[in-house]
């Protein structure tokens, strides 16, 4: 949070949502039961519903389940389809026989399931989680219902601190700030107990349940403090005790900014009153990236949640849009992991979570009223809101500076990725086989399924180190599959911080095998500029047979290039918009035209081609209430589909977007589902997506219930087509494994029980 300052107001405010349109009634929720019909006003302005809303509440892909007779279908089949059909069913009886022994973690919902016994041998691991952040309550703004739903999971947790947050060393509110001394090692540990009593009533609901703290070397050769939940002694806290910044973006050499840039030779501790950490030490910048590294090692965590490096800026401004110390400590972590990842073998695989910041005060409202006051009651227990002694310390309980607005600017409103919101991760071939691509250690790892009923294989880590999170995959018009992601590299010199968009093909359909990387460049001049803040890169074919990418640039506008006929690419060309956020969506409509859509703080901003071939348009309004940042795109129905969030809900909206004479917004129609946050997979009858509580919800047909899956995973998840009718779903669990499903659809559609791929994720 803000170390010692006025909360930033931020540059952005988020305007009021224009008056939303008219939406048919949710779908029923599994746990709650039919809900009521939108009472919305009658709208101001309701978009030209084109010649597809009539028929909307069956869309492509998601069909009615009240279909013609059996004998009646069957007699219509020719005998290629029948074949189809077989192999699908075949496919289908593969995933069920497969994983009797995981049919426990979520049965099928068809009411003829006889798999209903299972063993524990290959229960889904929860694996271990780790967060690093820069300050005493950034874990509680930023990463929080996450980092809840971890903890209520029973997962282990360990949350290493890099500063001790001492800000002015004034532990009051604004009305008390100028009569309360200065004294930063107090403040420092009134913000250490405030962090205690908040961990401690998440994970036993009594927030004076007793810690034990003790002192450990670290691989920098200072010392740290470890405190240990004894009620929950999966739960660690790891105190680093550097000294922060103590202002927002100004000036402050004395701090990580500074000794990242090489303004000081080594950054001091700063030592919290009350810690058996009595000797003070330094750390030069190594030595930080090697405290880091010892942390990783000792805990060994398959999950590393850090905070966004590359934040940006300001465009009118300037100013950092997050705190200094958050994106330079994530940089630092960046740094410990690939040297953790490079020179500890003895270890299991790990992906990566990164967090928006300051920023999601700008933005919509991600969580629904539930998650959101759950995440504020425990701020206001490290906000030490009663004033009670309960932890017998003379230095406070909790954090007054945040007593006065527990929740910040909106942060215990949302909570927004960085990176890894790309559903498009997981592709079929044109023999049905199965490939999915994530990262893991800092490479792009591949699981391969030969065929439709083959077998998998995987994780292999594709060379090339330093990938960000975040893969999009497209198929290429000779069936190749192409994997297009970010790359962060260190240099000698702080201004060689640098991240590109790189993308890596297939040597031939079907090949395990696949071409180095390459790069294709960053539109951004120079990190000191936007902080290297570019988007993921959102990548479609037309059918002119051309691929093109595209980013959102550190000034908020879109970036894109078109790969030529030669095979070379074009420059970065500026495609305009302004106020966009998170990675944009791309996907083709039915006449074979790249459209391209973007969030802003107000609405969706989307382009279009005149004709396949043919550079983009220009940026056209397209009318649609705000949404939540990630959005999914697929081609469908003639146009191109869009899935979104409801601000302040959770719920799962869609729109069919048409180009032919104009951009128009068809049907925008609400899902309903199971609240929570984050990216909608979507393919054929199946959405997915993460509900509250943080495991993964679905819907597998029109007037189906949502179901919930004790699976909680990292990202986004990802799904595709399987032949006709078959959707495979995938998503990589905090134990940093794959786990695929299937589901055909049919009147009785269902998800088989989940597959986990490969070995257990545990060391060598």
């Amino acid at each position: 949070m803000s170390e010692g300052r006025p909360f930033p107001a931020p540059a952005h405010r988020p305007h009021a949502a224009p008056t939303d349109y008219p939406l048919p009634a949710p779908r029923p929720s599994a746990e709650n039961g039919p809900q009521p019909s939108s009472t919305a006003p009658a709208p101001r302005r309701e978009p030209d519903p084109g010649p597809e809303a009539a028929s909307y509440a069956y869309p492509a892909g998601r069909v009615a389940h009240h279909r013609p007779p059996h004998h009646a279908r069957h007699r219509a089949r020719i005998v290629k389809a029948v074949a189809a059909c077989a192999a699908t069913a075949a496919a289908g009886m593969l995933v069920l026989r497969g994983n009797e022994a995981f049919a426990a973690l979520d049965a099928p919902a068809g009411p003829d399931s006889r798999l209903t016994t299972a063993t524990t041998a290959d229960a889904p691991d929860p694996g271990r989680v780790l967060q690093i952040i820069a300050h005493p309550d950034d874990d509680l703004y930023f990463m929080n219902p996450d980092l809840g739903y971890s903890i209520a999971a029973g997962h282990p947790v360990t949350s290493v601190y890099l500063t001790s947050g001492e800000a002015d060393g004034i532990n009051a509110g604004v009305a008390k700030e100028a009569s309360t001394p200065p004294d930063k090692p107090a403040y420092a540990e009134a913000r250490q107990n405030g962090i205690r009593a908040a961990y401690a009533k998440m994970a036993t609901g009594d927030r004076t349940s007793a810690w034990k703290r003790t002192v450990v070397p670290t691989k920098g050769g200072g010392h740290a403090e470890v405190d240990v939940l004894v009620a929950k002694p999966e739960i660690n806290l790891v105190w680093l005790q550097l000294r922060e910044a103590g202002n927002v973006y100004g000036d402050a050499p004395d701090s990580l900014h500074g000794l990242w840039d090489g303004r000081v030779p080594h950054l001091e501790s700063m030592l919290a009153s009350g810690t058996p950490v009595k000797q003070p030490f330094t750390y030069t910048k190594d030595q930080v990236v090697r405290t880091i590294e010892g942390v990783l090692e000792r805990y060994k965590p398959t999950t590393i949640r850090m905070q966004d490096p590359t934040p940006g800026r300001f465009p009118d401004t300037k100013r950092y849009t997050d705190h200094q110390d958050h994106f330079y400590g994530a940089r630092f972590v960046q740094m410990g992991s690939e040297a953790y990842a490079r020179e500890v073998h003895d270890r299991p695989h790990f992906a990566v979570q990164n967090y928006i910041g300051y920023f999601n005060s700008s933005l919509p409202s991600a969580l629904d009223p539930g998650e959101a006051k759950e995440k504020l009651d425990i701020l206001d227990t490290y906000a030490w809101l009663d004033r009670q002694n309960h932890c017998g310390s003379a230095a406070g309980c909790g954090d007054l500076k945040v007593a006065d607005h527990p929740s910040g600017n909106r942060w215990t409103d949302s909570i927004n990725y960085a990176r890894g919101t790309s559903t498009s991760w997981l592709a079929s071939d044109r023999d049905h086989g199965l490939w999915a691509f994530k990262v893991l250690d800092g490479q792009v790892a591949v699981w391969h399924r030969t065929g439709l009923i083959g077998s998998w294989s995987g994780p292999r880590l594709l060379p090339g180190t330093g990938m960000d999170q975040g893969i999009s995959t497209v198929t290429l018009p000779d069936g190749r599959i192409a994997a297009f992601g970010t790359r962060t590299s260190f240099g000698a010199r702080p201004a060689d911080y640098r991240r590109e968009v790189v993308y890596a093909v297939q040597r031939a359909p079907g090949s395990a095998e696949f071409g180095a990387w390459q790069s294709l460049g960053t539109p951004e001049t120079a990190d000191e500029t936007w902080t290297s803040d570019i988007s993921a890169p959102a990548v479609s074919v037309d059918t002119a047979g051309l691929p093109a990418v595209y980013v959102r640039d550190g000034a908020s506008g879109l970036r894109g290039r078109v790969q030529r006929a030669d095979g070379g690419w074009g420059p970065w060309e500026s495609h305009g918009g302004a106020d966009l956020h998170g990675t944009p969506v791309t996907a083709t409509d039915g006449a074979g035209r790249r459209m391209v859509f973007a969030a802003t703080t107000r609405t969706v901003i989307g382009w279009v081609q005149p004709e396949p071939g043919a550079p983009l348009g220009p940026p056209t309004p397209t009318g649609l209430p705000a949404t939540t940042l990630p959005l999914t795109a697929e081609g469908r129905e003639g146009g191109v589909r869009l899935w979104f969030r409801k601000p302040g809900s959770g719920n799962v909206r869609t729109a069919l977007m048409t180009a032919d004479g104009g951009l128009k917004v068809n049907g925008l129609t609400d899902l309903g589902g199971l609240q929570g946050f984050g990216s909608v997979a979507a393919s054929g009858h199946v959405l997915a997506g993460r509900t509250a509580g943080g495991q993964l919800g679905s819907d597998v047909g029109v007037g189906r219930p949502w179901q919930r899956s004790p699976l909680m995973f990292v990202g986004s998840p990802s799904s595709t087509m399987t032949g006709k009718n078959m959707v495979s779903l995938a998503v990589v669990g905090l134990d940093a494994r794959l786990y695929v499903t299937s589901s055909a659809d049919s009147p009785d559609a269902h998800l088989a029980p989940w597959q986990p791929v490969g070995p257990r994720n545990t060391a060598p």
